[in-house]
């Protein structure tokens, strides 16, 4: 088996905007207030839902980013995002590769989002393979191309009779070289089932979060199961939009009960099931997709994005910071004490370390509120992170918490 590699390359590259539109090419976006906004539709797109069978026609417009380059072969990529998408707008991010001054693969389309359903049903884009990469849901693959750059555009889509135009903030991708265990197709379902293989376990170095414990309130996504079973079957799938809302309410940034007084029944927790609905991927079929997560957090006022880290010990320096982080692991029933179920794909809140360095997790895969809380041995739950995953987080946070300064091949 592989050891945890804490030197595995991994860059992570954000445009802002409106400040960063310059650096890239426009066709028919341009500055506002809080992003890029379509401005003079630069085409018409007939759109054919393929969830619904509706076709409608969208003004459109993009935004192409320039050629970033990442220093090492990558073996994956992964875009976030976030934007606004009022009623009758959504957008499309899609992705390629370079080497050098030469594009490598293809255009991959990495999302067809929507803040709600009125428009288009959110999705991914399945069926997309050739020589040089495939996408599996929110994840590039580079499978026969070197690929030692990215590049990225961004169509925002308008129907003409849609009252206020979508607003896109911050653009993202996390690239890195590959790991050998886990695929991210299933680290990321959070439903239990058989899972990967981790790599054998290695202890991280000391860090400032020792001791440290944030109070990110406690939800149990099983509570929901029995439930609502549309937007991925139900609460015992549910990990991942639990997750956000755990740490949302923690920033204090949750949607309020006007936003989700549409479940009815509520439930033992409404908000939760709202946020089901709200990051769910129709062609994926659950709620686990990473940037629809991320996208969700990002329409609360925070901001919010994919990367990857390499060990517990760069996580330590969230916490040490006030950030709690949410991380996509896969493990086996006893790999890691306190743990005891499979799963192929599971999102948890790490929350703080002991004195000791043992993570301190709030796991939603639990009967009530009151069992979510758990302390797990720190190598085994690092080896099950990172081979599940290849260190996959959420980071969610409001502006006005600065991100911890970031190592020299900077991951965040």
């Amino acid at each position: 088996m592989t050891a945890v590699d804490p030197g595995r390359d991994v860059t992570y590259h954000r445009f802002r905007f409106p400040a960063d539109l310059h650096l890239g090419t426009a066709d028919g976006v341009a500055a506002g207030p809080g992003g890029l906004v379509l401005a003079a539709p630069a085409d018409r797109v007939e759109h054919t839902d393929p969830h619904s069978g509706d076709t409608a026609g969208y003004d459109a417009a993009t935004w192409t980013s320039p050629v970033v380059p990442v220093g090492f072969a990558a073996a994956e990529l992964v875009p976030s995002w976030t934007a606004d998408a009022p009623p009758g707008c959504w957008l499309r991010v899609e992705l390629r590769g370079w080497a050098g001054d030469t594009a490598t693969t293809g255009w991959y389309e990495l999302g067809r989002w929507a803040a709600d359903d009125t428009a288009i049903h959110r999705s991914s884009v399945p069926g997309q393979a050739d020589g040089a990469a495939r996408v599996a849901a929110d994840t590039l693959l580079v499978t026969g191309a070197t690929v030692t750059g990215w590049q990225a555009r961004v169509t925002l889509l308008r129907h003409p009779d849609a009252p206020a135009g979508p607003v896109l903030r911050t653009l993202g991708v996390v690239a890195s070289a590959g790991h050998k265990p886990g695929t991210p197709a299933t680290a990321r379902a959070g439903a239990p089932g058989g899972a990967v293989t981790p790599p054998a376990p290695r202890a991280g170095a000391a860090g400032d979060a020792r001791g440290r414990v944030l109070d990110v309130p406690r939800y149990a996504q099983r509570l929901h199961a029995g439930g609502e079973t549309r937007w991925g079957g139900g609460g015992d799938s549910w990990c991942s939009p639990t997750c956000v809302s755990m740490v949302l309410d923690f920033w204090g940034a949750g949607p309020t009960p006007d936003r989700y007084a549409w479940v009815a029944p509520p439930g033992p927790r409404p908000v939760v099931v709202h946020a089901a609905r709200h990051c769910y991927d129709h062609a994926y079929a659950g709620a686990g997709n990473w940037a629809f997560n991320t996208a969700y957090a990002g329409l609360h006022g925070v901001d919010a994005f994919v990367t990857r880290l390499r060990s517990l010990a760069e996580a330590e320096r969230f916490v040490a910071a006030g950030i709690p982080l949410i991380v996509s692991a896969a493990f086996t029933r006893g790999q890691v004490p306190g743990l005891d179920y499979d799963t192929r794909g599971h999102l948890i809140v790490l929350v703080g370390f002991t004195a000791d360095g043992d993570p301190v997790l709030n796991d939603p895969y639990a009967p009530d509120d009151e069992e979510v809380r758990r302390t797990v041995p720190r190598a085994q739950f690092e080896a099950a992170w990172q081979g599940g995953s290849g260190g996959v987080v959420y980071v969610v946070r409001p502006e006005s918490v600065p991100l911890p300064p970031a190592p020299a091949q900077a991951n965040w």
